[in-house]
């Protein structure tokens, strides 16, 4: 008999996990629906019941990812100083690209950078994923000039900018192979760099 709806036993979250490390490997284009469902242990009907189609559960991987393996970026945002949001965000980062039980790189970046026309949509998405990191950046940041902790003259969204390029710069070459030291040496040049911006006159 044919199953059509979830397998007995289904958890959403690890399905959610193993398709996670197939979307990171082989991006949005690459990672085919057998390769998914082998990886989840279900069957297509079971994945289209449960996440509608390859895009739906694309986003809600994406989703995961975010809450998971970013955790770092919220913890960031945490910090009481602007100077610590940008070194605790520019180091976990490149401890996040390069764990040894993780696919190299970032999925948010990798995911869908070569996605053809006809999946605009997904390149569109994660855009607008990795922009709404700048964005609590840039606020954090306006906050730190509201508190006196940067200067009224620093633009914050700048430096969001700034650091959001040198964190998508870094996943980019994590996943060209680029190892963990030397990501390091590049985030503290960038931190020193973020430090003469955000505080000229120290």
């Amino acid at each position: 008999m044919t199953q059509t709806g979830r397998p007995r036993g289904f958890d959403t979250q690890q399905a959610l996990d193993r398709a996670m490390e197939v979307f990171w490997r082989h991006g949005y284009e690459g990672a085919s629906l057998t390769e998914l469902t082998a990886a989840m242990g279900i069957n297509k009907p079971s994945l289209y019941a449960a996440f509608g189609n390859k895009e739906g559960l694309f986003r809600k991987v994406v989703a995961r990812y975010a809450d998971v393996e970013m955790a770092y970026a919220r913890d960031a945002l945490d910090q009481p100083t602007a100077q610590e949001v940008a070194a605790v965000l520019l180091r976990e980062n490149v401890v996040a690209l390069t764990r040894p039980d993780r696919p190299a790189g970032c999925l948010s970046v990798q995911g869908g950078t070569a996605c053809g026309t006809e999946n605009t949509a997904i390149s569109e998405f994660l855009a607008a994923s990795r922009l709404t990191g700048e964005h609590a950046l840039a606020t954090r940041f306006a906050r730190a000039v509201d508190e006196g902790d940067l200067p009224p003259a620093v633009d914050p969204t700048a430096l969001a900018r700034f650091l959001s390029v040198v964190t998508e710069g870094h996943a980019v070459h994590a996943a060209a192979g680029v190892g963990r030291g030397q990501l390091e040496q590049s985030a503290e040049i960038a931190l020193r760099a973020f430090t003469a911006a955000a505080y000229p006159t120290a």
